[in-house]
């Protein structure tokens, strides 16, 4: 189990090679944001990134390499089939504690599965370890659908035999019940999922069991928020993060990515400049008024995406050697915002008006009525629901969540609802390129990431994403 959660760390920060062991965050980052309309390029931009930004994407692209999830999905497939032997080989180990153990391996492996289906489509499923070289099998790619249904499968095995608090304190400060999985790790990403596949029923019920359980509340929106959620991670606002740990000098890909100074020096990706413009609009009548995640998401005078690399109350940046900052997979504000979208389609919009409210009061949020969308009549579900989204970029900006929010948003309708995307599309892309992805973006197959050529190349029964033949 500690190699599992080591495997979500694992690698180098140094993205600057293709051929480098990237870590995961460096890919999840990347799979949720480039495509979408809040990241830019900095001044040493990678070729590939850039190429992504600009949605021209071909399975030479190193950016659509899934390597780092399957290896962390083998890990899972060992745990899950070596550890019923266990017993036999030492009693002690009880049978709730085996179970419990299993519960976190399968609940990982979702994650990852997740993330694969939401950003290439059909992928392999593998569920049983590669150990030896007799286990090399050739794959074929799953339907998307049925990747889901083993997922939710798995979960529902998992939340039954997973720990709700483990009471055996932290190892190196790091608290057990945000770095390792819990049940409501699990009610998180089953409520994502239930979100993502548009059953709005099992998604309110999934968040209902988090709200209802009394372990998690906002962190209030003062002058240490930042520091609180951030900074420090793992606050009661947390439900599940990547443990980076600084004494042990394991450090994060965010450095390289994001470290642009005063000189323009050194970062491959920035901020764009709507986000400190359209998305946090400023208040024409107190400049000293604003929301705070606003600087947060992006260093005014650089652009530097700050809520990975910046330091609370300064525009001072972390160094190579002290980003660590944790990468939050979920938090408990997701989990009502989540709640609000599925409230917007179950007839209940003023209750998701009253969630968006409270996390907007928080905030301090800006509202301009040249920038701001209008609140939506509470009988409007499309327009609730497009309401939840907007709210949900500005709360989670830069955390890896914006591209799928939009896709989930357009494939609901689709193509009705394409304009979501053709206006992130026009934030990025040149004008050369606008036409030619206003057509790309009309095929839903578009929507995926190809499979790495390498990958064709090895296994035969592997078959191109359909937009990319």
């Amino acid at each position: 189990m500690v190699g599992i959660y080591s495997s979500l760390i694992q690698g180098t920060p140094n993205t600057g090679s293709n051929n480098a062991d990237r870590q995961m965050v460096d890919f999840l980052f990347k799979w949720g944001e480039l495509r979408a309309d809040n990241t830019t390029y900095g001044p040493i931009v990678l070729n590939d990134d850039f190429n992504v930004l600009n949605g021209n994407i071909l399975p030479t692209n190193t950016d659509a390499q899934w390597y780092s999830l399957y290896r962390t999905i083998n890990l899972c497939n060992t745990v899950l089939l070596y550890a019923p032997a266990v017993p036999g080989i030492d009693p002690t180990l009880t049978t709730q504690q085996l179970n419990a153990y299993m519960a976190e391996a399968l609940a990982i492996r979702s994650l990852m599965y997740f993330y694969l289906v939401r950003t290439f489509g059909d992928v392999p499923l593998k569920l049983t370890p590669t150990s030896t070289d007799n286990d090399l099998t050739q794959l074929a790619k799953t339907p998307q659908a049925t990747v889901i249904k083993q997922i939710l499968s798995d979960l529902a095995t998992a939340e039954t035999n997973s720990v709700k608090n483990y009471d055996n304190g932290s190892v190196k400060n790091i608290p057990y019940n945000k770095g390792r999985v819990t049940t409501y790790m699990i009610n998180a990403l089953q409520a994502d999922i239930y979100l993502w596949t548009y059953d709005y029923n099992n998604c309110l019920i999934a968040c209902d069991k988090i709200i209802k359980s009394n372990q998690f509340g906002l962190v209030s929106g003062n002058s240490n928020f930042f520091n609180t959620v951030y900074s420090n991670g793992n606050s009661s606002e947390s439900i599940f993060e990547f443990q980076y740990d600084g004494s042990t000098t394991q450090v994060n890909s965010f450095y390289q990515m994001f470290n642009i100074g005063t000189g323009l020096t050194g970062g491959t990706l920035a901020a764009q400049i709507n986000v400190r413009g359209d998305l946090f609009p400023v208040d024409q009548n107190n400049a000293h008024n604003e929301d705070i995640r606003a600087a947060i998401a992006a260093n005014g005078g650089t652009g530097a995406i700050a809520k990975w690399i910046g330091t609370p109350n300064s525009t001072a940046l972390l160094s190579a050697t002290t980003s660590f900052r944790h990468w939050i997979v979920y938090r408990y504000a997701e989990i009502l915002l989540m709640k609000a979208e599925a409230e917007a389609y179950t007839g209940n919009g003023s209750d998701a008006l009253n969630i968006v409210a409270t996390i907007q009061q928080r905030a301090n949020a800006i509202i301009d009525p040249q920038l701001s969308l209008p609140l939506p009549s509470a009988s409007d579900a499309d327009g609730v629901a497009g309401y939840v989204l907007d709210e949900r970029d500005r709360e989670f900006v830069f955390e890896g969540k914006r591209w799928y929010d939009l896709v989930r948003y357009a494939r609901r309708n689709f193509p009705t609802t394409l304009p979501i995307l053709t206006n992130a599309i026009a934030v990025n892309a040149s004008p050369a390129l606008q036409q030619i992805l206003l057509q790309k973006y009309r095929d839903p197959n578009s929507l995926y990431m190809p499979i790495y050529y390498t990958e064709i190349n090895l296994d035969p029964n592997l078959v191109q994403n359909p937009y990319y033949k």
